[in-house]
């Protein structure tokens, strides 16, 4: 499966107030492996950006006046993200982004065109239920160095989670995934079904039966009356 964690970066909180994407990042991981292959745009919004927005990412529209408009590069994000697996923290959040911007030009909504959308914080919210899920503490969680994350940022967001979703998911490999062991002869035994055997029961001697009966002698002794291991024990004598 071809995945992308992928991070926005917008003007405000809600695409139905008309905010837009600034930022767009992706990063490819194949059979839980980076690729090496990404994406990072920054676009300009065609309108301004909230205060609180800005101290979060620290981008200014400043900085934006030189760069593209989301409809002049929607096709590379189209093609980049097309059949592949989303890879999201606080995934409602950046689809609902996206699928303003793709609906504004006439594009198919993010399910269409990608097989499915991950959710890193309601993985997260599962895993560790009343806790802190945001990345940064998901981050410190996992020991995962996030020193480089003075704000928010696309790019740096993406390979944060990247670790982060290794991390979260890494209980749910095989174990058996990578066995493959060499009997001696060359020949590989992944994959073989074993036999399993019954579990063997060495029952005590009558030895050491004598010497339990002599030890709880002395608890009996030492506790003037019955101890407690003889009330675990009547239970199974009756039953025996």
């Amino acid at each position: 499966m071809r995945q992308i964690i992928l991070d926005t970066e917008t003007t405000g909180l809600s695409p139905a107030e008309g905010h837009r994407i600034i930022e767009f990042a992706g990063l490819e991981m194949v059979n839980r492996k980076l690729t090496g292959r990404h994406l990072h745009l920054y676009m300009h919004p065609e309108r301004a950006i909230d205060p609180d927005a800005e101290r979060v990412h620290g981008i200014s529209l400043d900085f934006l006046a030189d760069k593209p408009k989301f409809k002049q590069v929607a096709d590379e994000i189209v093609d980049f993200i097309g059949d592949a697996e989303l890879i999201i923290h606080n995934a409602p959040f950046d689809v609902g982004f996206m699928n303003a911007e793709f609906d504004r030009l006439g594009i198919a909504p993010v399910k269409a065109l990608c097989a499915s959308v991950i959710d890193t914080l309601f993985m997260a919210r599962d895993t560790f239920p009343g806790k802190r899920n945001s990345l940064d503490a998901l981050c410190d969680r996992f020991e995962i160095d996030r020193s480089n994350r003075t704000l928010h940022g696309a790019l740096i967001d993406c390979e944060l989670l990247s670790e982060v979703y290794l991390a979260l998911t890494r209980g749910q490999e095989s174990l058996m995934m990578d066995v493959d062991v060499d009997d001696g002869t060359g020949r590989s035994l992944a994959g073989i079904a074993f036999e399993k055997k019954p579990l063997l029961v060495l029952k005590a001697s009558d030895e050491e039966m004598a010497a339990h009966q002599a030890y709880l002698d002395t608890l009996d002794k030492a506790v003037k009356g019955s101890c407690v291991w003889r009330g675990l024990e009547a239970p199974a004598a009756e039953g025996a």
